[in-house]
């Protein structure tokens, strides 16, 4: 790569990271506590809804995020709702402590959802976001598809909550599944945009982890993890052992970026399968290497 090569693939991966944001279960507010020297004020950190998690929990970890000075971005998984009672009683519980005004709509995962809602088209439309003070809504984007989901309905959906929110007067980001491979994840965001969707897109990345649980995690999701993508990611299928990181993919993706016109606004989510604090921490420390191999320039 020549100097000016490497100097606008450092531009393009320090934008990427610039603002990044992450997600959390509510088991890993002491990590977050300990990340906190790492996050700059504002940092958005969605909190999900796992089907082990209660009420109580799901409100304290947005609280607790709150409470350090980050934006609490709270899930809500569409087929976990058991009744639009249920609903309210989040989204009321959430408002108190001053957490509804970002949240991320998503399906969930169960087949059959467990009550009135389908997909995560039917909480936008069900008019409740907006009652209880909900200003941006962050809904699913899928760069390689889903298992279960066909790519037609995946695009229709994604540009009917993008219409929805936009005639209720709410924000939107479109936040994705990890991915292995820069490619397709770049030629989906051309899609996107071609379609005249020009909202923010958050690219979901995986922090470093243990590589077995890392396509532990791939085949849990859907995600595709080829031997050539996993390879590009940065290790071998052939080798199971050690640690993974992201290096190469976000080096892999500022590139692909840097070169196409129409791909702006696009910013890293982490998934921290490895830890939350392994996460900020290779952000903080991938960030510190850029500015210095700009001060040697």
């Amino acid at each position: 790569m020549s100097r000016s090569s490497s100097t606008a693939n450092d531009a393009a991966t320090r934008e990427l990271l610039d603002g990044y944001s992450l997600e959390m279960t509510g088991k890993y507010v002491p990590e977050l506590e300990q990340a906190r020297r790492l996050l700059p004020p504002g940092t958005r950190v969605t909190v999900t809804y796992l089907a082990g998690e209660d009420l109580e929990l799901r409100v304290s970890a947005a609280k607790a995020v709150k409470d350090l000075g980050f934006v609490p971005v709270p899930h809500i998984p569409a087929r976990r709702v058991d009744s639009t009672a249920e609903l309210e009683e989040f989204l009321d519980r959430l408002q108190q402590i001053g957490a509804t005004e970002h949240v991320f709509a998503l399906g969930g995962d169960p087949a059959d959802p467990s009550g009135p809602y389908p997909d995560a088209l039917s909480i936008i439309r069900s008019g409740l976001l907006e009652k209880y003070g909900v200003r941006e809504v962050s809904i699913a984007g899928y760069p390689e598809g889903h298992p279960d989901i066909p790519n037609d309905v995946l695009w229709q959906h994604l540009e009917a909550k993008h219409a929805a929110l936009k005639e209720q007067g709410m924000g939107c980001v479109i936040l994705t599944q990890f991915a292995f491979e820069a490619e397709p994840v770049v030629g989906w965001i051309d899609a996107v945009r071609a379609m005249g969707i020009d909202t923010q897109i958050r690219v979901g990345v995986s922090g470093p982890v243990g590589i077995i649980r890392l396509v532990g995690f791939a085949r849990d999701f859907g995600v595709r993890a080829n031997a050539t993508a996993v390879g590009r990611y940065a290790f071998s299928l052939r080798a199971l052992v050690g640690r993974a990181g992201p290096t190469r993919f976000v080096s892999a993706l500022a590139e692909k970026l840097g070169q196409d016109p129409v791909s702006d606004d696009v910013r890293l989510h982490f998934y921290p399968f490895g830890g939350l604090l392994a996460s900020c921490e290779w952000a903080s420390r991938h960030a510190a290497e850029i500015t210095g191999r700009r001060a040697r320039r």
